[in-house]
């Protein structure tokens, strides 16, 4: 059977209206341009707000209407909301760092929203975007996550390519999964990488493709020489706001995967972002790569 190259389109998990508008806070990777470009193909102009060193120059972002806004400057997101008059807002891609105090200019807008965004800095990923989710929504826009704006995003079960797990890598998965929900239920990372059947590296605040690199590493200098094959497991922490930050795969982290040795990657189905489908199964392929997304209640078949 020959493996889809795309996924069916999926409708909208909600009716957008005529005069709703859909606003996109842009950080770094295809995530937003995979939803911008999914709004634009379905009739609707979204309007994407950048953040200031983060969003990805040279991508059709660039296309769409919006202005670009400094961390620092979070306090003028609901004013910017109310006067671009935005229904719905998607938080989609990364945010590699935290607002510099001392870079922030005292405003009414901001001291209105000083106590909670002090409680959300002192709290994990998590802990923050809930508390963003929450001022947003107070503030009458509606959140509403990548997967709900363009459901063939998500991963489904099952082989994602032409290559399949051997025997041996479903112990792996089942090491990595269960090593990536111990890490998620501590808000620490999304994954983890296991070889042998059993974790050897854990994803912490650098991000999965500073984790893979690591492994790289790891094989260079001979820490895991001898460990053939592995694989990466990304899965949703157990307790995870859905809207926001779900665990993603793209076509980048097959290259990453493959420069690390590694034999395959495997993504929790239904609770994942899968990017740019096709090129990533294309990759994939051609790498010899396997990608499975991972029933519920484990990896192992």
């Amino acid at each position: 059977m020959t493996t889809p190259m795309t996924k069916a389109k999926g409708r909208t998990q909600f009716d957008l209206g005529a005069a709703d508008r859909v606003g996109i806070i842009a950080g770094s990777g295809r995530l937003p341009v995979n939803v911008a470009d999914s709004l634009v193909a379905a009739g609707h102009r979204p309007y994407i707000i950048r953040i200031d060193g983060e969003t990805d120059p040279g991508t059709s972002l660039a296309e769409h209407d919006g202005e670009t806004l400094a961390v620092e400057q979070f306090a003028n997101l609901f004013a910017l909301l109310k006067r671009q008059k935005i229904t719905h807002l998607v938080l989609a891609g990364g945010v590699s760092r935290r607002p510099a105090w001392k870079a922030i200019r005292p405003s009414i807008s901001l001291l209105r929203i000083l106590p909670q965004a002090l409680a959300a800095l002192t709290r994990g990923d998590d802990g923050l975007l809930r508390i963003l989710v929450s001022l947003i929504e107070r503030s009458g826009v509606k959140v509403v996550g990548a997967h709900q704006i363009v459901p063939n995003l998500l991963a489904v079960e099952g082989p994602m390519g032409t290559h399949v797990p051997q025997q041996g890598d479903w112990a792996d998965l089942d090491a990595g999964l269960e090593a990536a929900r111990a890490i998620g239920a501590l808000d620490i990372g999304q994954a983890a990488i296991a070889i042998g059947g059993r974790a050897i590296a854990l994803e912490g605040i650098e991000g999965t493709d500073l984790l893979l690199k690591r492994v790289r590493e790891l094989r260079d200098n001979g820490r895991i020489a001898g460990r053939k094959r592995g694989v990466l497991v990304k899965c949703a922490k157990p307790n995870q706001e859905l809207r926001t930050d779900l665990p993603t795969i793209g076509p980048a982290t097959v290259d990453a995967a493959h420069a690390a040795g590694l034999a395959g990657i495997g993504v929790e189905a239904n609770r994942s972002l899968v990017l740019d489908y096709g090129e990533l199964v294309a990759r994939a392929d051609r790498l010899g790569l396997f990608v499975v997304g991972l029933a519920d209640q484990g990896a192992h078949k």
